[in-house]
């Protein structure tokens, strides 16, 4: 059986942080999906399908594309990890205090489906301060984002912003 592993998150936008979660992700395991959840309560930036294109220029960008694979979900996470045959759950955690939310959600996902384990990945210290919420405020205020985001990032947070 292939270790396939589930790269879950909003992903609003995609960052060189959560990129380099998959990148380390891949040396795990041999398949690796990034879903990327709808999760309409975050109250997204960008819609679903701009979240995919994004990662998916993102992948290319950084010379990954095709060895992930990007698909959306809108369901329980345990519900989507089922119909893709994971045997894992990808998270990154970058400070201690999203430890608390995770070892929950990860309790939790036992629970519902007790063959699913959920794997964590401090992130390189390059990346250990960044988050898509930080990223969205400095380019709110047309702050540069270029050493957080790749180019199609960048340019589609400008294109937003300027509306």
């Amino acid at each position: 059986m292939i270790k396939r592993a589930i790269y879950p998150g909003t992903f609003d936008p995609v960052t060189f942080g959560h990129l380099d979660i998959v990148r380390r992700g891949l040396e795990l395991f041999p398949e690796l999906i990034v879903g990327i959840a709808e999760n309409p309560k975050k109250k997204p930036l960008f819609t679903l399908q701009e979240r995919k294109e994004m990662f998916e220029e993102s992948l290319k960008e950084v010379g990954l594309e095709g060895k992930v694979k990007v698909k959306t979900f809108n369901s329980l996470l345990v519900e989507f990890a089922k119909k893709e045959g994971a045997v894992a759950i990808l998270r990154g955690i970058r400070i201690v205090s999203d430890m608390d939310h995770e070892f929950t959600m990860a309790s939790l996902n036992r629970k519902l489906y007790p063959e699913i384990e959920t794997v964590f990945l401090m992130p390189s210290d390059d990346y250990a301060y960044l988050s898509s919420s930080a990223v969205r405020e400095i380019a709110s205020y047309g702050g540069d984002v270029s050493q957080f985001v790749t180019k199609a990032v960048e340019r589609r947070l400008k294109e937003k912003f300027k509306k």
